[in-house]
């Protein structure tokens, strides 16, 4: 990163709002942006622990307007990579225009249970949030509706969760956790059952075991607490256009509102807002706005369908991939 220039770091987002602008003549770019970060870290223990490493990554974003007649709508796209040569600007101007162009004229939803299919970068938001309560430390005071559940079916028999930061294509890779423990592949839940909770050192001496390499930092003067470093579902082998041919009826669900006040981790209650497309004999049908999907996370899990072959890591602790969930409550109009 240092051997990129500032020069070079513009001239990527000017072409990246190049060609966002010059795929659909309805787009205006509202922001685009390119962020990277690098560090280096040592963690020296009184039990003999001495770690150095290294780290970077960096990413472009761009959000896009689309108007027509009186409507604008927006939309986004990411690209991330370990260096800018890694990024994929076209890949990141595609998506931000298609979610854009694609919600003009929509209108809600009539109100009914059905089939959803949740955009990729839906999906990583919501296993951020299932990470959070398979979290040792969660678990340990009480506060994790999975927290009495180990070794039960609390998923589809196709369902597997993986926490992986060795894994060099995640966001977070990393090669130690913020005890400078090894970082390690961690099965979390294997064919629709629980297997293990994430510990830092701390939480697994309260819970009578041992840490799993989970322990995660702010920064170096904040004390390390236990969390999930680089999710994903182990994909399937069908891509997202495939998933929907199956649809007879159902809802893709592009981008969610409110998604963290929306969830409880305790009780499991889950509702938020929602857009996205209308799915109709297998095929993208009418743009729709203004609703709600609602269920909850024990129902989620179980009912999962499928899980799509579109793995896309985004800047964040969680890949995203298209997921099919049957029996969710679309709240729209009457």
């Amino acid at each position: 990163l240092p051997a990129t220039s500032t020069e070079d770091k513009i001239a990527l987002v000017t072409e990246l709002e190049r060609i966002t602008l010059g795929l659909d003549p309805r787009v205006r770019v509202d922001e685009a942006d390119y962020s990277d970060g690098g560090g280096e870290s040592a963690i020296v223990t009184t039990t003999g622990i001495r770690r150095h490493r290294r780290a970077n990554s960096c990413h472009v974003s761009v959000s896009a307007l689309a108007d027509d007649d009186d409507e604008t709508q927006t939309g986004f796209g990411f690209s991330v990579g370990d260096a800018p040569a890694d990024l994929d600007l076209a890949e990141a101007a595609g998506d931000a225009v298609d979610r854009a162009t694609r919600l003009l004229g929509a209108t809600k939803p009539r109100s009914r249970r059905t089939t959803v299919v949740l955009d990729p970068f839906v999906t990583a938001q919501v296993l951020g949030i299932i990470g959070s309560t398979l979290n040792g430390e969660s678990v340990v005071k009480g506060r994790s509706l999975f927290r009495d559940r180990l070794g039960e079916t609390i998923a589809a028999p196709g369902v597997t969760l993986i926490d992986d930061p060795t894994d060099p294509r995640a966001f977070t890779a990393t090669d130690v956790d913020g005890e400078g423990l090894a970082a390690r592949r961690n099965v979390l839940i294997d064919s629709g059952r629980l297997e293990m909770f994430v510990h830092s050192g701390y939480s697994a001496r309260r819970a009578g075991t041992v840490s799993t390499g989970n322990a995660i930092r702010g920064g170096v003067a904040s004390l390390p607490g236990a969390g999930c470093q680089a999710l994903q579902l182990v994909p399937g082998a069908r891509a997202q256009e495939e998933l929907i041919s199956s649809i007879d009826d159902g809802v893709l669900v592009q981008s969610v509102s409110g998604i963290h006040s929306g969830v409880n981790t305790v009780s499991g209650d889950f509702s938020t807002g929602a857009s996205g497309m209308s799915i109709s004999n297998g095929a993208i049908a009418a743009p729709v706005r203004e609703f709600t999907i609602a269920t909850t996370l024990q129902r989620l899990l179980l009912d999962i369908i499928e899980i799509g072959a579109d793995l896309r890591w985004l800047p964040m602790r969680a890949a995203g991939m298209s997921l099919v969930i049957g029996d969710v409550t679309v709240s729209g109009s009457s």
